[in-house]
Order: structure tokens, then sequence, then C-alpha cells
């Protein structure tokens, strides 16, 4: 395994390279990683290059699919062994990834539950756009049998992973050791960045 330093500018140059160079008229991509690495902003960053690229890119984020307060904190609200089974994945999969997909109904859901009010967002149904690139944005989604074409990770090493969580989020960091553990996410996910310092981002490459 090779670690190639990189600026976070060129990992998105990396990044839209291997999504433009993709055949598929519908490409979904996830870029998953701890709520400290920041995976919205890179799946942000990545919109307008593919557009300039001639792709049309759509964002959708994995909080906007949320399960009801109620079933995620069935057990209180600092139960790290349910953190993992927070996002909706059915109604994620269903109103999302299945739409997008080969043979899918090419008409999708944006956003499908507010976590402030609790309640369903009654977004309206969009299109999915000819040459379209899904961008979602989540965390602990690797490995969980989601359908996507391209999934991206942002690692980081498990004393970078402490010092980044706030003391009163301790509670969640089994859940993402566990990950770390389990999903092996530096194998499973297509493409690495190892964020430990984001100033100074590093992509493995796998032999």
């Amino acid at each position: 395994m090779h670690v190639r330093p990189l600026t976070p500018a060129a990992v998105v140059d990396h990044l839209v390279r291997l999504i433009a160079a993709r055949d598929e008229d519908r490409v979904r991509v996830l870029v998953d990683g701890h709520p400290s690495t920041h995976p919205e902003v890179l799946a942000n960053a990545l919109v307008d290059p593919l557009r300039a690229c001639g792709r049309a890119a759509v964002r959708v984020g994995a909080a906007d699919f949320l399960r009801p307060a109620s079933v995620r904190f069935e057990h209180g609200r600092t139960d790290g062994a349910a953190l993992d089974d927070q996002v909706d994945l059915r109604a994620l999969a269903r109103e999302v990834l299945e739409p997008w997909g080969p043979g899918g109904t090419g008409r999708y859901l944006p956003t499908f539950w507010d976590p402030r009010t609790d309640r369903a967002t009654r977004a309206a149904y969009r299109s999915v756009p000819d040459r379209g690139v899904l961008v979602l944005d989540g965390s602990l989604l690797l490995g969980r049998w989601l359908d996507l074409d391209l999934t991206v990770h942002l690692s980081l090493r498990s004393d970078t992973l402490g010092r980044r969580t706030a003391p009163a989020d301790a509670w969640t960091l089994s859940a993402y050791r566990r990950y770390a553990d389990e999903v092996l996410p530096e194998w499973t996910a297509d493409v690495v960045v190892r964020v430990d310092d984001p100033r100074r981002p590093a992509l493995v490459e796998r032999p």
C-alpha cells in the first residue's frame, strides 16, 4: 500500500477525473467519513467541477434520511451501539439509490426526514438528469449493502479520531472504532483519502 500526499484541490481533481471517465449515464457516488472529516464539504466541492465536465451533479445528504427520533433514541441519546442505525437505509435505497440505478424510475426524493422537526420533509420528487452524478455524503455507510458505483472514504487514525471528537460526543467513539475494525473501510472503499491533517490529505494507492 502506497500513500501519496496531495492538496485538497488535487483530491477533488482526482475524484472528478475518476467520475467523469465512467461510461454509465447515471453514477452514484458516496463520500463517507467521520463527521469531523466533513464529508459534505468534499461532496459539495465535486459539484461544480463535475458540471464543468458535462456531468449533471446532484447532492443528497444521508442526514436528510434519518429514522424518527423515537427509533433513533429508543435506548437514550448516547447509545453508541445504535449509532450505525441512525439512517433509514431502506428509505435511502428506495427513494434515491434505486431510482438513480440502471432500470430505475428516474424519480427520486432529495430529502426524506427533517431531524429538527422530526417530521417528513414532504419534498417533491425530482427527475434524474441525463448524465447525472449523484453525490451522497454520510457516515458509517460502507458495508451496508447500498447500491453505489464509487465509494470514497475519508480515513482517520484511531488517535486522531479521539482528538477530533468532543468530550460530549465521546460516546460515539465505540461505533466508529467498531466500524473501522469490522467494515475495514480502508479496504472496502474504492478510494481512500487519509485526512489526519485536513490541510495535507493523502491518497491511499493499493496495488
